[in-house]
C-alpha cells in the first residue's frame, strides 16, 4: 500500500452537465491511498489518517496539487524528431516534413529508440495515457507496444493505413493493410494495459477499398478503437468532396465505410456541419481537439461550444508534430485563446476536466482512469505550485481553486510537473 498526501482534485463529471459545483472533489488537505496498483481510497486526510496501519509511511506532497495523470487523445509518435517544421499548412506540411520523416520506421531498432524518447517525453509532462499513431509499417507498432509494456502503460496505438495519394515508399494495400492489422491486434491489444486502434491515417489517402477493410475489421474485433482525421482544413475538406462525390460530407466517408462508434476518435473536427455533429453524437463517436496544431498549421478555431451543445464527447490531443508541445498544460492554454477568439470561456474547470475524464470518456476508458474513483488505476502526476519564481508568486495572490487551476493553465508546463506516477509507482 501507498499512501500519498496534499492538495487533491479530481473529476466526477463533465461542468457541462453537471455545472462546475457538481463536477469535482477537491480535498484541500487529502489522502490518496493505493493499494497493488489502483486507487483505494481518496478523502479528507483528517478523516482517513486514523484508520492507516500503524507505521504506515505516507508521501506528503506540499505546495503541490495531485490530480490524475493527462490524458493525450491524439499524438504521432513517429513526428517527434520533426517537431517545430516550418511554414507549411497541412497538405504540403505532410509531403515536406511528414511523409520523409515517417520513411525511417521501417527499422525496427530505429522506431524503438524514438518510442522510448517519446514515451519519456509524454510522462515528463505528466501524461500518462494516449491514443498515438503509428507508420504504415508493422514494426512501428511493435517498438511502441513493446517499450510501452515495459513501463506498464496503459497506451493505444495502430497501423496507418495509406494505399493512395501518397508516397508509394509509405503506401500499403487495402489486404495487406487489413492483414498487418489483424496481426497486430491478435498480438498486442489487451496485453497487460495495450489496447490496439485500426488507423485509417484521413480519407485522401485511403481507398474505399481499405476503409471498407478497415471497417470489416472493426465488425470483428468491436473492442478495438478506430482513429483518423476528421474536418482538419478547409482545402483538405474539398479534397476529400472531389475524391468522394458520392458522401454527403468528410465524416459521412467514414459512415459508409462502418468506422463510427464508441471507441472512435476522430482529430480535430475544426470545421463541422450541424449534420456530421448530429452523427458524432449517435454513434457516441469522440473528437481529439488539439489547440497547438490547430493554431500551428493555422487549421482555424475548434468550436467546443457546438460539440458541448450536441453532447459529442471531446478530450485533448497534442497531435505531435504538428503540435509544438507534448504538454497538456500548454495545450490548456492555447484552447482558451481559441475559445477567446471565438468569442466563448473556456472555463478552468472544464480545461481541467477534458485534460483527465473527459479524455478518459472520450477513450471509453472512464471506467479505468481519469479519476480517483475505487478500483482505478493509479497514474497521477504531482503539479508544482512553485515550480518557478513567476508561478510561485502568481499563486500566492491567488484567492480561489478556479484562479489556481486557471494560473496553472496559462503559466504551466513540464517544469511544473513535479512527479509522474504510474500504478501508484513513481516514474
Amino acid at each position: 500500500m501507498n499512501v500519498f498526501r496534499g492538495e487533491i482534485l479530481h473529476f466526477i463529471e463533465d461542468p457541462a452537465k453537471v455545472g462546475i459545483e457538481q463536477c469535482y472533489q477537491y480535498f484541500a488537505d487529502g489522502l490518496l491511498i493505493v493499494e497493488n496498483g489502483l486507487v483505494k481510497n481518496v478523502g479528507q486526510a483528517s478523516e482517513l489518517l486514523a484508520n492507516l496501519p500503524v507505521n504506515q509511511p505516507v508521501t506528503h506532497h506540499q505546495h503541490s496539487l495531485i490530480m490524475p495523470g493527462f490524458i493525450d487523445t491524439h499524438v504521432h509518435y513517429p513526428q517527434t524528431e520533426m517537431i517545430a517544421s516550418y511554414g507549411e499548412q497541412l497538405l504540403q506540411w505532410l509531403e515536406n516534413y511528414t511523409y520523409p520523416t515517417e520513411q525511417q520506421f521501417a527499422d525496427q531498432n530505429y522506431a524503438q529508440e524514438i518510442a522510448e524518447f517519446f514515451l519519456e517525453q509524454l510522462l515528463a509532462a505528466g501524461t500518462t495515457t494516449a491514443l498515438v499513431f503509428g507508420t504504415v509499417h508493422k514494426q512501428s507498432v511493435d517498438a511502441f507496444f513493446t517499450v510501452a509494456q515495459q513501463k506498464k502503460l496503459r497506451m493505444i496505438c495502430g497501423k496507418v493505413l495509406m494505399d493512395q495519394n501518397a508516397p508509394e515508399f509509405l503506401q500499403d494495400s487495402a489486404q495487406s493493410g487489413y492483414d498487418d492489422s489483424k496481426a497486430l491486434i491478435e498480438k498486442w491489444h489487451n496485453q497487460d494495459r495495450l489496447q490496439y486502434a485500426i488507423t485509417p491515417r484521413f480519407a485522401p489517402t485511403c481507398s474505399q477499398q481499405q476503409l471498407a477493410k478497415a471497417g470489416q475489421l472493426l465488425a470483428e474485433y468491436p473492442d478495438v478503437y478506430m482513429h483518423t482525421h476528421l474536418c482538419e482544413n478547409k482545402n483538405e475538406i474539398a479534397w476529400v468532396q472531389e475524391l468522394f462525390p458520392q458522401s454527403k460530407n468528410y465524416l459521412d466517408v467514414y459512415d459508409q465505410a462502418k468506422l463510427l462508434g464508441k471507441r472512435s476518435v476522430f482529430a480535430h473536427g475544426v470545421h463541422l456541419h450541424e449534420e456530421e455533429c448530429q452523427r458524432l453524437a449517435e454513434t457516441d463517436s469522440a473528437i481529439a481537439f488539439c489547440p497547438a496544431s490547430n493554431l500551428f498549421l493555422g487549421s482555424g478555431l475548434f468550436d467546443l461550444k457546438q460539440a458541448e451543445q450536441h453532447k459529442i464527447k471531446v478530450g485533448l490531443g497534442t497531435d505531435i508534430g504538428a503540435g509544438t508541445t507534448f504538454s497538456i498544460l500548454r495545450n490548456m492554454n492555447e484552447a482558451y485563446k481559441i475559445q477567446q477568439l471565438r468569442g466563448e470561456k473556456l472555463d478552468p474547470f472544464k480545461a481541467f476536466y477534458l485534460a483527465t475524464l473527459g479524455g478518459a470518456t472520450a477513450l471509453d476508458l472512464h471506467h479505468k482512469i481519469g479519476s480517483f474513483t475505487q478500483g482505478k488505476e493509479a497514474d497521477f502526476i504531482v503539479l508544482d505550485y512553485q515550480a518557478t519564481p513567476l508561478m510561485k508568486k502568481r499563486i500566492a495572490h491567488c484567492k480561489s481553486l478556479t484562479e489556481k487551476l486557471f494560473v496553472l493553465a496559462m503559466l504551466g508546463d513540464e517544469q511544473h510537473v513535479a512527479h509522474t506516477y504510474v500504478l501508484g509507482e513513481k516514474v
